[in-house]
């Protein structure tokens, strides 16, 4: 579920025709024939690499300012401009070549008459050469000039992997531009794009209007954000993350674990569990260096400390039982583990290695009595855009697990790639699982998102019916749940190419019956629509029955790999987000709307749709689920009361208000707000972070720390909107003129049932970037999920109205924060990121904070007790320890806590 902007004071219809415009068409040059014709030599495969390799090209935004960028009387108002440079150190005289690239944001004008840039679909654009176009000359540029819609505010908007094909001969391969592909930093791990210009300008690059007060982070910036922060060792003995509702920490010598722990028979005697279902949480105590001591004998320990398991039944239990509360007692004698349900054992292990310090290999004497927050905590994972192997799901399970995250919403069906193996529709993987230049798309979708034109490039790929039972197994073995997704009825090219693929197939052969069977669209469909990513095809037939047989079908075979996995399908995520406009031309619709009393006009189709869905979900036992604007369409009384929506509104933009809204449907619901807990989203103000910013700009650890999920208008007291300008949430019961409630408060009974990150993936590749953009990110979705904060604010039945003059979140409350977080990222510095090395996670390296004035050197870090270092006059890193003086400053980085990797290093303005 997502966009790809979002408009501050202009509405954006999500699911409705209000999204329906198409695209403005390009302003180019016309397509004519090109003034070098008699100088066209056929090109061969040779040549075509040749050119491939030697053409440069640089990528770079001029402005973003809209007064600069947009045509003044335009009805467009939102404009960037950017330059493509084509340096080539040979004479290139012929014309009959087309470059393609990804472009985001809609093209509006092309300012450069040797060149036409025309949409394909989606993203994917073609840049051809005109009449007027001179050749490439040996050393000189040639500047592509283009004005686009909206903004590109970040480097990672310059998709990579622009290829070069020969406009006459379909025969020859097309050949990757080598200086587009991305490239990895050997210290760091980070993906750079060398072919995109630095941004300089703040005020006309990295502005988005006259009213965006975002200042972008330097080190000076973030030494003051970290100013409140400080190194405490102390605040580390014994801690815990995510914290546990009660802990006592006692006096006394540690439990030194060199000598490891001991597993007899007497360690699960008293328990109603096998050693199977805590296996996987003594493994990761292995990988961080404890051992352990089988033995027969209860007394041959060999100085290893017993571990012990105690069941209680829910009866026993101290209060009323929650699935996975625990109870833990750490002396030196031993460690024993209370629980009622194996979760309960193996969160009370992760809570043990989350104490534990790798490099000492002691933990202190303590007693935890603990239970969550929330039922569901979950981390939502977008394998369609950029296919991620089972291998980096697997290692994501194993750190959900080390922090009692318990559901893994694989999201594998969208515009951009199908990613699931089906039994019986081998259409979907055949095509529908890669992407290449292929402009029929009879063997595979078009490149999307700088894919590049080869199907064998690592962003392509599914999962068998083998290794999703794979992935279940393993889950199930962490006690995690994964709920599948394949996005219906909008973000669904994929699956519609596909089967149009099957139909063409079974035509051909004269078998119509067949051909028609699982077909999503209505051939005779006029209905002209784009969706927020710029598709006019993406959006299912909701008027056919050959589109609920291929639902059905689909959903039928993911249920029985679960159940061969040993693990029932309990809840399906349908998707229903982001459907813009579709169905109003096709005939079969306009028939289904006459014969159908409850429908009266296209608009009503996608409730219809999600409903419809719905209850067949319910037929089969499953709890349907989908995102909350679709879910926000529907008929409450017209869908099964146990359903889940997942809230991706953002708070600053009134969504709180349908999260009460669906709450108060009585539905599972799941908060999923984009500006706290989308995790493709930048972790700091800063044109080189990577990831999409549609919501926010600016998410670091700290700030999804700092939500208060049990009240969500109250962050307006604490939160800044996109632009860092404050926001009022009016909570409080609103009647419009009619007398129709528009808005209400949370209602009394009604709660919030859990809370998931998200990662979108189009702009992230490889497993490294994917581990960098969700760690250490992740730890703070486990402690909102996990812990309810004493300093929240508590949630007001009656309504309130919050913005930074109230006071609710009262200064009491907010030196409670900040002592907590003082404990949480020294915790995160000092030991979480020393396990992380451990298990070889690449996550993000914050950016130092430093004051350099008067020749001295002060430096800070966001989580202290990591290593920072700055690079001195000499282009030497030296490591900080305390405040120095030293004649130039650099740059500044901070470095693993086991020296092996860095983090980004950033220039210090002097």
């Amino acid at each position: 579920m997502r966009v790809l902007f979002a408009l501050s004071g202009i509405a954006i219809a999500l699911g409705l025709t209000a999204c329906a415009e198409a695209p403005k068409p390009l302003s180019t040059t016309p397509t004519q024939s090109s003034s070098l014709s008699n100088n066209n030599i056929p090109w061969t495969q040779d040549s075509l690499n040749a050119l491939a390799s030697d053409l440069k090209v640089t990528y770079r935004v001029v402005t973003n300012v809209p007064e600069e960028a947009c045509v003044k009387g335009s009805d467009i108002e939102r404009c960037f401009i950017a330059e493509i440079d084509f340096t080539a150190s040979k004479d290139i005289t012929s014309a009959n070549w087309h470059i393609y690239y990804s472009q985001m944001r809609p093209v509006l004008e092309v300012m450069s008459p040797e060149f036409e840039v025309k949409r394909i679909k989606g993203d994917l654009h073609q840049i051809a050469p005109t009449k007027a176009f001179t050749g490439f000359k040996a050393g000189q540029t040639k500047t592509l000039t283009l004005r686009g819609e909206l903004w590109q505010l970040s480097e990672t908007d310059a998709m990579p992997n622009y290829y070069i094909v020969a406009s006459d001969d379909d025969n020859l391969m097309p050949a990757v531009i080598e200086s587009t592909k991305l490239v990895t930093d050997a210290e760091s791990k980070l993906e750079l794009r060398p072919y995109v210009e630095p941004f300089t300008d703040a005020k006309r690059q990295y502005r988005r209007s006259a009213t965006d007060n975002l200042v972008w982070q330097t080190p000076s910036t973030i030494f003051e954000s970290n100013a409140a922060t400080s190194v405490d060792v102390s605040a580390t003995y014994g801690s815990i993350l995510p914290t546990p509702a009660a802990q006592q920490i006692h006096q006394g010598e540690r439990v030194d674990l060199r000598r490891g722990l001991a597993l007899t028979p007497a360690s699960f005697s008293q328990s109603h569990i096998a050693q199977s279902d805590v296996q996987p949480a003594l493994h990761r105590l292995s990988q961080l260096g404890i051992a352990f001591t089988d033995s027969d004998q209860a007394d041959d320990t060999n100085g290893s400390v017993p571990l012990v398991f105690k069941s209680l039944s829910d009866t026993q239990w101290p209060t009323e039982h929650v699935a996975g509360a625990y109870q833990l007692d750490i002396s030196t004698e031993q460690i024993l583990i209370t629980a009622a349900d194996p979760s309960g054992f193996s969160y009370a292990l992760a809570s043990l290695q989350s104490a534990l310090d790798v490099k000492r290999l002691d933990i202190a004497q303590m007693t935890v009595s603990d239970v969550p927050r929330y039922g569901f905590r979950g981390m939502h994972v977008d394998v369609s855009r950029n296919f991620h192997s089972k291998a980096t799901l697997k290692k994501l399970m194993e750190q959900m697990a080390s922090y009692k995250l318990n559901k893994l919403h694989l999201h594998m069906g969208d515009d951009e790639g199908w990613r699931l193996q089906i039994d019986g529709l081998p259409e979907l993987t055949d095509i529908g699982a890669k992407r290449c230049h292929d402009l029929s798309e009879s063997k595979c979708l078009l490149p999307q998102l700088g894919s590049g034109p080869f199907s064998e490039a690592s962003v392509n790929g599914y999962y068998s019916r083998e290794d999703y039972i794979d992935i279940l197994q393993f889950a199930a073995a962490r006690h995690i749940e994964v709920i599948p997704s394949m996005d219906m009825p909008g973000h669904s090219r994929a699956a519609i190419k596909s089967m149009q693929a099957r139909y063409n197939f079974y035509m051909a052969k004269g078998q119509e019956a067949l051909a028609n069977e699982y077909l999503l669209y209505d051939v005779n469909d006029t209905t002209v629509y784009s969706s927020v990513q710029y598709y006019d095809d993406n959006t299912l037939n909701v008027c056919m029955p050959s589109t609920y047989n291929f639902v059905s079908k689909v959903v039928d075979e993911i249920a029985l790999m679960h159940k061969q996995a040993g693990v029932p399908l309990k809840t399906y995520h349908i998707g229903a987000d982001e459907t813009a406009g579709a169905w109003v031309e096709s005939p079969i619709c306009q028939r289904l709307i006459a014969n159908t009393e409850s429908l009266n006009s296209a608009e009503q189709l996608g409730p219809y749709f999600i409903e419809r869905v719905a209850a067949m979900l319910v037929e089969k036992g499953i709890q349907p689920a989908g995102w909350s604007d679709g879910m926000g369409h529907t008929n409450p009384d017209n869908m099964p009361k146990s359903s889940q929506t997942n809230i991706w509104d953002v708070i600053s933009h009134g969504g709180y208000k349908n999260a009460h809204k669906q709450a108060n449907n009585g539905w599972l619901t799941i908060l999923s707000n984009p500006e706290v807990l989308y995790f493709d989203f930048p972790y700091q103000a800063d044109p080189k972070e990577h990831g999409y910013y549609w919501a926010t700009r600016a998410l670091d650890s700290k700030k999804l720390f700092s939500y208060m999920t049990g009240n969500l208008p109250a962050n307006a007291e604490q939160w800044r909107d996109i632009e860092n300008n404050p926001f009022a949430a009016d909570d409080t019961l609103m009647v419009d003129e009619s007398g129709k409630v528009t808005s209400k408060p949370l209602a009394k009974q009604a709660q919030f049932g859990g809370i998931q990150g998200q990662i979108w993936s189009e702009t992230i590749r490889s497993q490294e970037q994917f581990e960098y953009m969700i760690f250490p990110r992740l730890l703070m979705l486990a402690e909102r999920g996990w812990h309810k904060p004493q300093w929240e604010v508590p949630y007001q039945y009656q309504g309130a109205k919050y913005d930074q003059n109230t006071n609710y979140f009262d200064s009491t409350k907010r030196a409670q924060q900040a002592a907590q977080w003082q404990q949480i990222a020294n915790h995160v510095g000092h030991k979480a990121m020393a396990q992380f090395d451990k298990f070889a996670i690449n996550y993000r390296l914050p950016i130092p904070g430093a004051n350099y004035q008067g020749g001295k050197l002060e430096m800070n870090i966001a989580f202290p007790g990591l290593t920072m270092q700055y690079l001195d006059a000499n282009g030497d890193w030296q490591t900080y320890l305390e405040p120095v003086n030293v004649d130039k400053v650099q740059a500044v980085r901070s470095v693993s806590p086991d020296g092996k990797r860095v983090g980004r290093a950033v220039e210090l303005t002097q």
